[in-house]
C-alpha cells in the first residue's frame, strides 16, 4: 500500500515537473519569438533611415555642385535649386525626427538577445544573419567561446576580427566566432570595423578572465575561502547556541524574580510554569530563526565562490531581494489609498461618538425631543451606528488591497450568500427587536405575558428578549416570536390606573347574593397589597345550574407582587366564608354526606351547630 502511494506521488510530481518545463520552454519561445519580430521591425526602419540619409546626401550634393556650377547669383536658375536645397533640409528634417523617435521607442522595449556563455553578459546581438534568428546566433557564439575557455592552448592573439567582402567576423584560427553586418553597426550607430574591434576584445579578456578563474590556484583558494566561510559560519551557530543556553540557565535560577505569573482582574491567566515554558518556546523559536537567517545569509557567499556557482548566489539575493522590493514598492504605492480609508475611518469614529454622546443624553433625559422617547435611544444608536459602518465599509472597500480582483470578488460574493443563507432567522429577529423598540409594549422591569410565559423583563437586544420567572427562571424568547404572539404587559397601567387582580368564587342559590359580595369586598380590603383608596368590586359572572359565580375585583400597583396578592387574596376569602359559615363551592365539588360533619372548620362552626340530615344531591353526579 505505501509502495504504491509512494509511486502514485512519484507519477504525479514527474507529470508536474515535466509540464512545469514544458509550459516554461513553450513561454520561453514565445517571448523570444516576440523580441525577435521587435528586432526585425527595428532593424527594418534602421535600414530605411540610413537609405534615406543615404539618398538625401547624394541628392543634397547633386544640388550643392549644380548651384556651384553657376556663376551669376541672380540666376533664377541658382535661387530655385537654393530653394529645392532648403526644401530638401526642411523635409529630411521632419523625416528623421519622427524615425528616430519611431526607433527610440522599439528601442525601449527591446533590449536584444544577451550572449553571457560565463553567466555575465558581454554583448547584445539584434539582427538575425541569414536564416539565424538572434537568438540562435547568440546562443552559437556563447558554445564557441566555452569551447575556447576549455582550450589549454587557447593564444589570445588569434582572436582577431578579419573583414570579408561585406562584412566583418571575429576568428579564432579558421573559426568564425562572430559575423558583424552592417545592420549590427546600424543597432549601435558605429562603425562595423569598430564594433568588431570591441566585441574581440571583449572576448578575448572574458576567456582569459575565466581561464584564470578555473586555475589551480585559483580553485585552492576558493576552497580556503569556502572552508573559512563554513568555520566562522559554525562558530556564530555555536555561539548563538551558548547565548540561548546561558539566558535559559539564568532564567531558570532567577525565575522567582522574573516570572511571577499573570493575573487579569484576580483570574491566573498563566502561572509561573506556564509563563516560563512559554518563554523557553519563544526563546527556541528565536534561535531557531536566528540560525536559518545567518546560514540564508552563508549561502550566497558560498556559491559566489566559485563561478559555475555564481548564478546559484544570484537567485537566492534574487529570490530574497524581489519580494522585499515588490513589498516595499507595493506599500508605497498603497500609502495614497491607505491615508484615505483612515481618514474616512477616524471620521466614521467620531461620528459614532457624536451618536453615543446624543443617545446617552436622550436616555438619562438631558435632551428632550418631542416625539421621542427615552427608552428609544439606545436601540436607534445602534441603528444608526450599524449604518454608518456599513456605509464606511462600502466607502473603503474599493480601496482595499485586492478589490479589484475577480477571486476576492468572488469570494465576497460567496460570503455575503452563505451569510444570507445562515442568517434569515437572525435577521428577522432583528428587524422584530427594532419593530417591538419603537412599539414600547414593555420596558426593563416590566412584569409581563408572552404566550405562557410570566416574567420580569431583565433584558431587552436586537435579537432576543430575556424574562425572569418568579421561580427565578431565566427565559429565553426571539423578538420574531414577541411579535407574531401576543403580550400583556402588567406593570405599564399599574401605576396610574391600578392593575385589577380578580379570582372567581362559585356559592350555591341558597346564599344570599348581597352577604356574598361583602364578604368577597371584606375578604378583599383585608389582603396586603390591595388599594384601599380604590373600592373593590364584585361581578357575577354566571348563573349556573347549582351555583353561582362571582368574581372579585381589586386595584393594586404592585405589579410584581401578584403571585403573593392572589395567594393572600384566596387566604382571605376562605377565611371570611369559613366565618359566615358558608361553604364555597366549585363544579368540580361532590359530596355525599350524612350530616354527621362539615367541611367548614370546626373553628368556625356556631356552638349551637346541630348536623343536618342525610341528604344526597341526585344532580351532581360523582
Amino acid at each position: 500500500m505505501k509502495l504504491s502511494i509512494v509511486l502514485f506521488l512519484t507519477a504525479v510530481l514527474t507529470t508536474t515537473v515535466i509540464r512545469t518545463f514544458a509550459q516554461t520552454d513553450s513561454s520561453k519561445a514565445q517571448q523570444d519569438s516576440i523580441t525577435n519580430t521587435h528586432l526585425e521591425q527595428t532593424t527594418q526602419l534602421l535600414r530605411q533611415n540610413d537609405s534615406l540619409v543615404k539618398a538625401d546626401a547624394a541628392e543634397r550634393n547633386t544640388l550643392l555642385q549644380q548651384i556651384e556650377s553657376l556663376k551669376n547669383d541672380n540666376d533664377k536658375r541658382k535661387q530655385e535649386l537654393q530653394q529645392q536645397l532648403r526644401n530638401i533640409d526642411q523635409t529630411d528634417s521632419l523625416r528623421k525626427v519622427k524615425q528616430l523617435e519611431r526607433i527610440k521607442q522599439l528601442k525601449a522595449i527591446t533590449n536584444g538577445i544577451p550572449v553571457a556563455p560565463f553567466q555575465d553578459t558581454l554583448f547584445r546581438i539584434y539582427n538575425r544573419l541569414g536564416a539565424q534568428q538572434p537568438s540562435d546566433r547568440a546562443a552559437n557564439i556563447e558554445r564557441k567561446l566555452q569551447q575556447l575557455e576549455h582550450d589549454p592552448f587557447f593564444a589570445a592573439d588569434s582572436l582577431k576580427p578579419a573583414a570579408n567582402e561585406n562584412n566583418v567576423d571575429i576568428i579564432y584560427n579558421d573559426i568564425i566566432l562572430m559575423t558583424v553586418t552592417d545592420d549590427d553597426a546600424l543597432w549601435l550607430e558605429r562603425d562595423k570595423s569598430s564594433v568588431a574591434a570591441e566585441y574581440a576584445a571583449i572576448m578575448r579578456k572574458e576567456i582569459l578572465l575565466q581561464k584564470d578563474q578555473n586555475s589551480l590556484k585559483n580553485v585552492l583558494i576558493r576552497i580556503g575561502w569556502l572552508a573559512l566561510i563554513l568555520a566562522v559560519f559554525g562558530l556564530i551557530v555555536y555561539g548563538i547556541n551558548r547565548v540561548f543556553k546561558r539566558i535559559r540557565i539564568r532564567l531558570i535560577k532567577r525565575k522567582e524574580e522574573y516570572f511571577k505569573g499573570v493575573k487579569v482582574k484576580g483570574y491566573a491567566l498563566l502561572n509561573q510554569q506556564k509563563q516560563l515554558g512559554l518563554f523557553y518556546s519563544a526563546l527556541k523559536i528565536i534561535r531557531i530563526v536566528l540560525i536559518l537567517f545567518i546560514f540564508y545569509i552563508t549561502l550566497p557567499l558560498i556559491f559566489s565562490i566559485f563561478p559555475w556557482t555564481k548564478g546559484i548566489a544570484d537567485k537566492l539575493i534574487d529570490w530574497t531581494l524581489s519580494p522585499i522590493k515588490a513589498i516595499l514598492a507595493g506599500v508605497l504605492q498603497y500609502l495614497p489609498k491607505l491615508l484615505t480609508i483612515l481618514v474616512i475611518y477616524i471620521v466614521t469614529r467620531y461620528l459614532v461618538r457624536l451618536v453615543n454622546y446624543l443617545a446617552a443624553e436622550i436616555a438619562c433625559g438631558n435632551l428632550q425631543i418631542k416625539g421621542f422617547y427615552a427608552d428609544w435611544a439606545m436601540p436607534t444608536a445602534s441603528g444608526i451606528k450599524f449604518l454608518l459602518y456599513a456605509f464606511m465599509f462600502v466607502v473603503i472597500f474599493p480601496y482595499l488591497p485586492g478589490s479589484d480582483s475577480k477571486i476576492f470578488q468572488g469570494v465576497s460574493v460567496f460570503l455575503g450568500i452563505l451569510f444570507s443563507l445562515g442568517s434569515s432567522s437572525a435577521i428577522s429577529n432583528v428587524v422584530a427587536g427594532f419593530v417591538i423598540t419603537y412599539m414600547r409594549p414593555f420596558k426593563i422591569g416590566d412584569r409581563i405575558k408572552i404566550g405562557d410565559i410570566t416574567g420580569d423583563v431583565i433584558e431587552k437586544t436586537l435579537l432576543v428578549t430575556r424574562l425572569r420567572t418568579i421561580k427565578n427562571e431565566e427565559i429565553t424568547v426571539p423578538n420574531a416570536s414577541v411579535l407574531n404572539g401576543h403580550t400583556i404587559n402588567f406593570t405599564s397601567s399599574s401605576k396610574d390606573l391600578g392593575l385589577i387582580l380578580h379570582t372567581t368564587v362559585t356559592i350555591g342559590y341558597d346564599v344570599p347574593w348581597k352577604q356574598v359580595q361583602e364578604l368577597l369586598i371584606r375578604a378583599a380590603l383585608a389582603t396586603d397589597g390591595i388599594l384601599k383608596d380604590r373600592p373593590p368590586f364584585v361581578l357575577q359572572t354566571a348563573l349556573n345550574d347549582f351555583s353561582v359565580a362571582y368574581e372579585i375585583n381589586a386595584f393594586t400597583d404592585q405589579s410584581h407582587k401578584m403571585a403573593v396578592i392572589y395567594s393572600g387574596l384566596h387566604q382571605q376569602i376562605q377565611d371570611q366564608f369559613n366565618a359566615a359559615g358558608i361553604e364555597i363551592m366549585s363544579p368540580q365539588y361532590h359530596a355525599h354526606r350524612d350530616g354527621s360533619a362539615s367541611t367548614i372548620p370546626a373553628d368556625y362552626l356556631p356552638k349551637d351547630y346541630a348536623p343536618q340530615p342525610f341528604r344526597v344531591d341526585i344532580n351532581k353526579q360523582p
